[in-house]
């Protein structure tokens, strides 16, 4: 594995109304720059940063903060009423590490999470940006199709087998680390041009394998508490964010369709649609200095 940029700063953080929870985070950059909060996609973790975003923060001189969703590397297991409700643990996090104002990415799955905090920390949020994001599949914001339409109708099968399955998954991949490197490859093979031209070259592959050993691998049942709160109610209506947002769509995911984030982009009353052509699900981190560029200029 190629070098690669080791956070500044990483620990957890208690969060909670009790204060009896934590929220795994990753540090990188200038601490004294403007901040903004990276949240990963599904599955993921903290680090799943690219390597070119991490050198670019120390080199602009801004604060790139990775989190853990619950149950998700050092954050503590814990399931959500629903979307909305993560944002107050993002705000206690942000409270601890002495950030009042911040810009936010999140990356397909992280793109719900981005937008809540955007809409409950209006007053904080300097800009938004997704990539490739979530849609919702209930509800009046839904629309069908996509990986997230498939999970809607296996959520009753979640609910039975995810725990176990992502037990055994995480038991696996403990003491498995040797297969990690490989599993990537195979992921490649399997995925569009766009996505396997990515996962080939050294420094995405490197960030996929320090997030993953380093995070990802822990509990391999979090993502199914990410599909469960997808396909419910998000706690908020996707026309009340009123935050500036951009969203950034390949107009060939196999994921998450692009009508998805055309639909979002055209329900968020603030919203620029930036089309990434014959790109896929992961290929829009391609563009990680561009989107933070577009976010930084809010700042000016």
């Amino acid at each position: 594995m190629i070098p690669i940029d080791r956070p500044k700063l990483e620990g957890s953080i208690a969060v909670g109304d009790k204060r009896r929870r934590r929220m795994g985070f990753s540090e990188f950059g200038a601490p004294g720059g403007p901040t903004i909060v990276w949240l990963h996609g599904t599955p993921g973790a903290r680090r799943q940063i690219p390597t070119e975003a991490r050198e670019y923060a120390e080199r602009r001189g801004f604060r790139l903060i990775g989190l853990d969703r619950p149950g998700v590397g050092s954050s503590t297991v814990h399931s959500y009423s629903c979307i909305a409700d993560f944002a107050h643990d993002f705000q206690l996090v942000l409270d601890t590490l002495g950030v009042d104002r911040f810009s936010v990415i999140g990356l397909s799955g992280g793109g719900p999470y981005s937008l809540a905090v955007s809409h409950v920390l209006a007053d904080r949020v300097v800009s938004t940006g997704i990539v490739g994001g979530v849609a919702p599949v209930t509800g009046p914001d839904a629309i069908e199709g996509g990986a997230m339409g498939i999970a809607r109708h296996a959520v009753p099968l979640i609910d039975v087998a995810g725990h176990p399955i992502g037990k055994a998954l995480s038991s696996i991949l403990s003491v498995a680390r040797p297969i990690a490197d490989p599993a990537i490859s195979l992921y490649a093979r399997l995925s569009p041009e766009a996505d396997r031209e990515l996962l080939g070259r050294p420094e995405f592959r490197a960030m996929f394998l320090d997030d993953l050993l380093h995070g990802g691998s822990r509990r391999m049942d979090a993502p199914f508490a990410d599909l469960r709160l997808f396909v419910r109610d998000w706690g908020f209506r996707i026309g009340d964010v009123e935050a500036p947002i951009d969203w950034w769509h390949g107009d060939a995911d196999n994921i998450v369709p692009y009508e998805h984030g055309a639909h979002m982009a055209a329900l968020l009353p603030n919203a620029t649609l930036h089309t990434l052509p014959a790109q896929s699900h992961l290929s829009g981190l391609n563009y990680a200095v561009e989107i933070i560029d577009t976010l930084l200029t809010a700042w000016d």
